[in-house]
């Protein structure tokens, strides 16, 4: 029934001008936005929906995972872009001093950026 439909996913956000600035300015997504909502238009043509939710709770789970080449590139110039990488330094995850897990192939970077416009 729904085998040729292109999925999209969504998630809420508190603030949908921050959340524009956030997707579109700091990491350099293509986004738009109508009626309220945000689109952010990813790479291989793929759509995520963000829409505004008064009460919003940030996510503790993974919402969006971006593959990179060089992860420590990348972390680099998100951290220079004003983005907070979570350290971690827990029995089954632990992260280097920029936020980079330690041990994990692929390598892979945590980001929750407040007010609750990203939560990884």
């Amino acid at each position: 029934m729904l085998g040729d439909s292109k999925a999209f996913s969504g998630f809420s956000a508190n603030d949908i001008a921050k959340a524009k600035e956030f997707y579109g300015r700091t990491l350099g997504l293509k986004v738009s936005e109508s009626n309220g909502l945000l689109t952010l238009h990813l790479a291989g043509g793929n759509d995520v929906l963000i829409y505004p939710k008064p009460n919003h709770t940030p996510a503790t789970f993974t919402v969006l995972n971006f593959p990179v080449d060089d992860v420590d590139h990348a972390v680099d110039e998100l951290t220079k872009r004003g983005v907070p990488f979570e350290i971690y330094d827990l029995p089954d995850v632990k992260t280097d001093k920029k936020g980079i897990c330690v041990g994990m192939v692929p390598r892979s970077s945590g980001s929750k950026i407040r007010p609750g416009i990203f939560s990884p």
